[in-house]
């Protein structure tokens, strides 16, 4: 069952974009750090990375232990490339691309996000 769910997250790229999904004002996100969101069945993580001026989205699913905390793990950047860490097995991921910095296996799935006045949106395909 677990496989099942994993194969519903697919990276959309900006090009994919269908739907601007409005989550909430930018006030409402830690500073540096990630809130979860549910949409059509998925959990995705939204991460605001103040220092960088710069926001992301992945899956909210670690893949590695199938629990849905991601958007609690810590963010930080590996030489320019930012990244969250898996509050439980320390495994860190790109933000950008989702990619497995500690191996090959096991990505993650990642969204557009963008801000429009003041309001924090993610892209989805459908």
């Amino acid at each position: 069952m677990i496989n099942e769910i994993i194969a519903n997250y697919k990276t959309v790229t900006p090009a994919d974009v269908k739907v601007w999904y409005e989550v909430a004002n930018v006030s409402e996100f830690p500073k540096n750090g990630g809130v979860a969101l549910s949409y059509k069945g998925l959990q995705i993580a939204i991460f605001n990375f103040s220092r960088r001026d710069e926001w992301y989205a992945t899956q909210n699913l670690c893949p590695h232990k199938k629990q849905m905390i991601l958007s609690r793990g810590m963010i930080g950047s590996e030489g320019e490339e930012p990244k969250v860490a898996c509050p439980f097995h320390k495994k860190t991921f790109s933000l950008k691309s989702g990619k497995n910095l500690n191996g090959s296996e096991c990505d993650l799935a990642t969204y557009p996000v963008k801000v429009d006045d003041g309001m924090v949106y993610v892209g989805f395909s459908e």
